[in-house]
């Protein structure tokens, strides 16, 4: 019983101290840039107060880009953490299974052949629906008298390259320059030019999925167990699994609308979470959504101002960093089975 309330006390102290690093992060983040602001002075322009100028940046420019890097990236973290719980395996991640490039794949075909036609606010619908439908094509391939955690991952590696090379086919043929300039910059995953509209286009989504996630900890405990004992304890495994994927992409979907498919965060941030809280769902799905958002936050932090003046999207250097950790995490379960 002691043991249980020091452990309790001690992952209640992690997110709080990982939720104040975050707080600290998105306060000295806002007051980076091209124009220096002090801490004090980031408070300040928040509050409305302030140098005009200040309050011009911190609010139109960079503070919604910030706001949209910690919701995005505490999607994919979740997202990722709950991707890895459901099908058991240490390499599953939305990007990697194809769920992000279902969503890219539509969302570039919104950009390049409809951008006249429809609102660009109906960018993260079209996403969803292309991450809802590589999900179901995978899920469909991969059934066989049920779906198998391995056969997913499997199929969903081949659809995802399939994916992928019909992405690059549609940017080679689209129909205008900037079309395909728009589209190619948006894959490569950035929240450039990120507006308080896109925030509030992101937040219900976010919202309302990352508190099912949190609100499905015992079925994600469950399916850690392997299928047999899920359906020992009277689970509906595969209907349970369907529901628990279905947040999954959702989170994914909504993410990769606002922000192109910011590749490795689904991977990371669920890995250090579980080192820092353990494999428990309950305790591993706040720390990987904090410590998505933080990625998401000092990635694109060090794009925007290690190379002034360009603007490196934010998927360069989660990729540069991403990438690396799978070839490890390949190499580290060679042996498994």
């Amino acid at each position: 019983m002691s043991l249980s309330v020091q452990l309790h006390k001690r992952l209640i102290l992690l997110f709080l101290v990982l939720l104040a690093v975050v707080a600290g992060s998105m306060v000295v983040s806002t007051g980076i840039g091209d124009m220096y602001i002090n801490p004090l002075d980031v408070w300040k322009a928040v509050l409305g107060q302030g140098l005009p100028d200040h309050i011009l940046v911190v609010q139109t420019l960079r503070l919604p880009r910030i706001v949209i890097a910690i919701m995005v990236g505490a999607s994919l973290g979740v997202a990722g953490a709950m991707m890895q719980s459901i099908i058991r395996n240490p390499l599953a991640a939305p990007d990697l299974i194809g769920v992000t490039g279902g969503a890219s794949l539509a969302a570039v075909t919104f950009l390049t052949y409809l951008p006249g036609l429809y609102s660009i606010h109906l960018l993260p619908v079209a996403a969803m629906i292309g991450a809802v439908a590589a999900s179901a094509l995978i899920y469909m391939l991969a059934w066989k008298r049920g779906v198998a955690p391995v056969r997913l991952v499997l199929v969903g590696i081949g659809i995802s390259a399939l994916i992928s090379s019909l992405t690059t086919m549609l940017i080679v043929m689209s129909p205008t320059i900037y079309a395909a300039s728009s589209a190619y910059l948006w894959i490569t995953g950035t929240i450039y030019g990120t507006s308080w509209d896109n925030v509030l286009s992101l937040l219900p989504w976010t919202t309302v999925f990352l508190l099912l996630a949190v609100l499905s900890v015992r079925e994600l405990n469950i399916h850690q167990l392997g299928d047999d004992i899920a359906a020992g304890t009277g689970s509906a495994v595969q209907r349970k699994r369907l529901l628990l994927l279905g947040i999954c992409v959702i989170l994914a979907g909504s993410a990769v609308s606002m922000a192109g498919p910011i590749g490795f965060v689904g991977l990371l941030a669920p890995h250090m979470a579980r080192r820092l809280a353990g494999p428990s769902a309950g305790s591993m799905l706040p720390i990987a959504g904090l410590l998505g958002g933080l990625i998401v936050l000092l990635a694109d932090l060090v794009g925007r101002t290690a190379f002034l003046p360009h603007d490196i999207p934010v998927g360069v250097f989660t990729a540069g960093i991403g990438a690396p950790f799978f070839i490890y995490l390949l190499y580290r379960t060679r042996n498994a089975r």
